[in-house]
């Protein structure tokens, strides 16, 4: 035990750096410029996150705009929405081939994707149900890793290994997430174990609910709100966490399902897809602790509690709330909130979206008040993603590996690009701060 409390204690005092060395070397802390701007890593044809401009150096607020491949989200769902199809397929072959289909090149692709969903014969038994996880992400990442295992030359470098291993992964990632999800279940919960078979011919959004509900029974309108949320989530540019991740991986010659699986650990984390849950848990403790959700002076007074530390989880974030590059909209968010609101009225969920909005209004300018902030900040898409799955139905558990099962498009075009033009291992310098010190013999060693 004393040596443990050895290596606890080390692992506190010998991993401090003072801040200052950040500051005399000009460190840039999360690959981040000073007015919270990217460091430029990369150039790509995939994607554009747009939120601001900066002009003679001065960062300017601006409307949200999100890219994918030269159309805007926001036609490419209205586009969908308004002929009445789902459109999340059309979102990956774009973001794959780098232009729209055409209507029998995406019933081809659809069919390369139906035609991969089955899972290889006895991974089900090996890889999921033997060894359950409480986190549905840890499944998803190993999954993904384990289908190196069957694949008869995992490491070749080839086009078509490349293409083939993405339909594979995309195509299996909603069966991967639906059958750790009953799994979990079943160990942990005590709950019955589900096994639907696979139906052919479904969009992406029909099977996640084919699969998921007990008695495979969805509508249309809850089907397409899942597709718009898989289409909103399918890529987000190259210097998200995540999609770094995975060019970080691919850039030093890795196998694909290395690359994939390490970003879907990124995307685990609470900085990143995770936020989902934290602005849940707020959205919980304020509905909990509020008499009246209409009332905007009694809204307001709690809002100021947690961003004074003595309410919350201690952080002083009002989660939902400030994007890293979004900062008078951001157009994720923007869509989302129009379906919600039309899927809450008239529902029991409508005093819940009208409290989102009223947490929406009164945030920034609590910002400027209690902390005497002067950034410009908007809804994040995690204000409302959360919100949606609940009105659809959809168990916690899979709210951020519903974003994996989106992103896994937006990351293999990514590794895709790097694979093809990258051509050299990602290696930024750290600077160290060692100084040198004399060998000491063992026995002369002073505990």
């Amino acid at each position: 035990m004393d040596n443990l409390n050895e290596l606890y204690k080390a692992y506190i005092d010998e991993n401090k750096i003072d801040p200052k060395y950040y500051e005399s070397y000009n460190v840039k802390r999360g690959l981040r410029n000073p007015d919270g701007s990217g460091v430029l890593a990369g150039v790509t044809k995939i994607c554009n996150v747009h939120g601001y401009v900066l002009n003679e150096g001065e960062k300017s607020p601006d409307e949200g705009r999100l890219i994918f491949r030269g159309y805007s989200i926001n036609d490419l769902v209205d586009a969908v929405v308004k002929e009445g199809r789902f459109g999340y397929e059309e979102i990956a072959y774009l973001l794959l081939c780098g232009k729209l289909p055409t209507t029998e090149q995406l019933s081809k692709f659809r069919d390369l994707l139906d035609e991969r969903r089955e899972l290889p014969d006895g991974f089900f038994e090996d890889m999921i149900l033997k060894a359950p996880s409480k986190n549905i992400m840890n499944k998803l990442a190993r999954s993904v890793l384990s289908l190196y295992s069957y694949d008869d030359d995992p490491d070749t470098v080839t086009v078509e290994h490349e293409v083939e291993t993405a339909l594979s992964i995309i195509s299996k990632m909603p069966v991967f997430m639906v059958n750790a999800y009953f799994v979990k279940q079943r160990y942990f919960e005590n709950s019955s174990l589900i096994m639907h078979p696979i139906i052919k011919g479904l969009s992406t959004s029909q099977l996640i609910l084919s699969l998921l509900r007990p008695d495979r029974q969805y509508t249309d309108e809850e089907a397409k709100l899942l597709d718009i949320m898989l289409m909103l989530h399918a890529e987000h540019g190259g210097g998200n966490n995540s999609t770094f991740t995975c060019r970080v991986l691919s850039s030093s010659g890795t196998d694909p399902y290395s690359a994939y699986s390490a970003a879907i650990g990124s995307l685990k984390g609470p900085r990143h897809g995770g936020a989902n849950h934290k602005v849940l848990q707020m959205h919980k403790e304020i509905m909990a602790n509020l008499e009246d959700w209409e009332n905007e002076d009694e809204v307001a007074a709690y809002l100021t509690k947690i961003l004074q530390k003595e309410a919350g989880d201690g952080s002083g974030l009002i989660y939902g709330m400030g994007h890293a590059v979004y900062t008078l909209s951001d157009p994720r968010a923007v869509i989302l909130k129009q379906n919600a609101r039309k899927m809450a009225e008239g529902s029991e969920f409508e005093p819940e979206f009208r409290l989102l909005q009223t947490i929406e209004k009164l945030t920034p300018e609590l910002m400027r008040t209690v902390k005497g902030s002067d950034k410009q900040m908007c809804a994040n898409v995690d204000m409302y993603s959360g919100f949606v799955y609940k009105m659809l139905g959809i168990p916690e558990d899979l709210y951020t590996p519903l974003f994996a099962v989106s992103r896994m498009a937006g990351w293999c075009a990514h590794r895709f690009e790097e694979c093809t033009t990258g051509k050299r291992i990602i290696r930024p310098a750290y600077k160290s701060i060692l100084r040198s010190k004399e060998y000491v013999e063992i026995d002369k060693r002073i505990q």
